[in-house]
């Protein structure tokens, strides 16, 4: 049976999706008014539309702070989109609260791996050479190389596991929202300030 698509059935798929309106549409259209036939079209959609937007340049942004309770720590963070239509979403900007949240609780350095600067690669592999100086030399490449992406993953912000959900990284909480949105998403940078530092 055939179903007419809807104003409220569009509405109630964005909302209930939180992906633009023009994709519910489509959807809704393509499964024939079936609702729930449009969440699995939305699902299978969304991560080829994450690809193809990948190269795409942001136009639009939230900027979002978080002071903890105790007012000795904060952080801000700048969530870039491509389109105002996503960065006004409040979705959009409780990631961003969420992202600012965990950059006060983890204290990330470095926002990618491609951010570590010479000198602060240089520094942990002079301590790190002398830990592996007693072992043997055809190993001591390769462990030395392990121990530095250990060391600087616990400082790389993307790689962090998330405050909220340990099991996922805030590189993967980002490909989520990507998805969720159908925009390319990024944190383009971050400042974490504490009292006396």
């Amino acid at each position: 049976m055939i179903r007419e698509t809807t104003t409220e059935q569009i509405k109630a798929l964005r909302d209930l999706t939180g992906i633009s309106v023009m994709q519910c549409k489509k959807a809704l259209e393509e499964a024939k008014g079936d609702v729930e036939k449009a969440l699995i079209i939305l699902r299978k959609k969304g991560a080829e539309i994450a690809a193809k937007k990948s190269d795409r340049t942001f136009g639009a942004g939230a900027v979002a702070s978080y002071i903890h309770g105790n007012g000795t720590i904060g952080a801000m963070v700048e969530l870039s989109a491509e389109t105002d239509f996503v960065s006004g979403n409040e979705a959009f900007r409780s990631l961003a609260y969420d992202i600012a949240m965990h950059v006060a609780a983890s204290a990330p350095e470095f926002l990618k791996n491609e951010d570590i600067t010479m000198e602060k690669r240089q520094v942990a592999l002079q301590v790190f050479e002398k830990e592996v100086l007693d072992k043997p030399e055809n190993l001591r490449e390769k462990i030395l190389e392990g121990k530095l992406a250990s060391y600087f993953k616990d400082k790389i912000l993307l790689e962090q596991p998330f405050i909220k959900n340990p099991d996922l990284t805030i590189r993967q909480v980002i490909e989520s929202a990507i998805q969720k949105f159908g925009e390319k998403i990024e944190v383009a940078r971050f400042v974490r300030f504490k009292v006396g530092s």
